[in-house]
């Protein structure tokens, strides 16, 4: 059975029918509700340790409840890793990260595509496409391909090597652009519009949504149902954000969480792309689209969101904040916590240890506090543009000279 009742427009609470294909309302963002009352009768928390440990345990506060095939790679859930050493550097004895760079396709997109791809396989869909930063692209041609659907997939010229080569080896139809990434939504708006594709775009459908709420789902079960004070989230389309969210409101509605007390959400961006921290700084629910943007980071170098207000929302109601931290600081931030920790800490978690650093010195943060990160990708998939200055040797006595 499955148990959604409606999709509802984020705007304007607008009730829209969830048994057709649905994507924007007042070209804004759609929720998808369910039957929490119904989802009580039958589903309890104590089910969960007896089910596969992957993202649909979930199912019935999820889209395909029990009557649609999940399109699959096995998103398994996630490790929640203590961090001791890196927690000491910055005063905290309870920091954990959450490593979604473990998912199948090396990031959290693993999760949001692997949702929306099912639920546009169910709906008859047969060609689909996505601008990409990055992961997404990848990640939506391999659960593509997994679907038997057509993808496309374009990316910006300077995206990075791994992320064009996983779409284009999964069989996607990849093209660069000259631009950003909102130059090539542009691109996937005019195939839409033509009717040549379906636009897969970050919260232009409401499914992916639902996937990255399983971040959410996880991260509660991880904690014995305690959430913890402080989740620090790179941000970029924010999907992720806004569906960890929903993901504890919704669990709160089932009276599953020990405690009534929510996180407070911290949406991270760079200096060189920041159109959610300068929005939150104005104190404004909409964001401006940023100039010039640029970072290293190439998963929240996203210049427009179509989802700010439900971000801005979050922060609000969570009690939260946004910020962005110095772009010319995130490698030195990313080694330090690779080489503390050993986990494959992506760029865009490096601006989380950055945001981490100056919650800390401006005492937001306290020192007995419960922080989690999430880290949305894995290192190596940004490589090629990092490169290594290595010494070449031929001895022991080489190295030893060298130590």
């Amino acid at each position: 059975m499955r148990y959604v009742t409606h999709l509802e427009a984020a705007i304007d609470g607008t009730v829209l029918d969830h048994n057709i294909v649905q994507t924007l309302h007042e070209n804004r963002p759609l929720w998808v509700r369910y039957d929490l009352d119904a989802v009580k009768q039958v589903f309890h928390k104590s089910m969960l340790p007896a089910r596969p440990k992957d993202m649909f345990r979930y199912r019935e506060l999820l889209p395909v409840g029990d009557e649609i095939p999940p399109v699959s790679l096995g998103e398994g859930m996630s490790p929640l890793l203590p961090t001791e050493k890196l927690g000491a550097r910055y005063g905290l004895s309870k920091l954990w990260v959450k490593d979604e760079s473990q998912l199948p396709t090396g990031s959290f997109k693993s999760r949001g595509l692997s949702m929306a791809i099912t639920m546009a396989k169910h709906f008859g869909i047969r060609r689909v496409a996505i601008p990409t930063a990055g992961n997404a692209g990848g990640a939506m041609a391999a659960y593509a391909a997994r679907a038997g659907i057509e993808a496309y997939v374009l990316m910006p010229v300077d995206t990075p090597i791994v992320n064009q080569f996983e779409s284009e080896l999964a069989g996607a139809k990849t093209f660069l652009v000259n631009g950003l990434i909102n130059d090539c939504g542009k691109i996937v708006r005019a195939g839409r519009d033509a009717g040549f594709w379906f636009d897969l775009s970050t919260l232009k459908e409401p499914y992916r949504i639902e996937g990255k709420k399983t971040m959410g789902l996880e991260l509660a079960e991880q904690m014995q149902w305690k959430l913890p004070d402080v989740i620090i989230y790179p941000t970029g389309g924010g999907t992720g954000l806004i569906g960890m969210w929903k993901a504890f409101q919704e669990l709160r509605q089932l009276g599953w969480l020990e405690s009534d007390r929510m996180p407070r959400m911290v949406s991270v961006q760079s200096t060189g792309c920041a159109p959610i921290a300068t929005a939150w700084k104005q104190q404004s629910r909409f964001a401006k689209p940023f100039p010039n943007a640029h970072t290293f980071a190439s998963g929240i170098r996203v210049p427009e969101a179509v989802g700010d207000f439900m971000i801005i929302d979050a922060l609000r109601e969570s009690g939260g904040r946004a910020l962005a931290v110095e772009e010319s600081r995130l490698l030195a931030w990313q080694q330090t916590a690779v080489r503390l920790e050993g986990i494959s800490i992506c760029p865009e978690t490096a601006a989380c240890i950055g945001a981490l650093e100056q919650l800390r010195e401006e005492n937001w943060i306290q020192a007995d506090e419960e922080v989690v990160i999430y880290n949305t990708g894995a290192a190596q998939k940004y490589l090629p543009i990092q490169p290594v200055q290595l010494p070449t040797i031929d001895s022991y006595e080489a190295i030893r000279s060298l130590s």
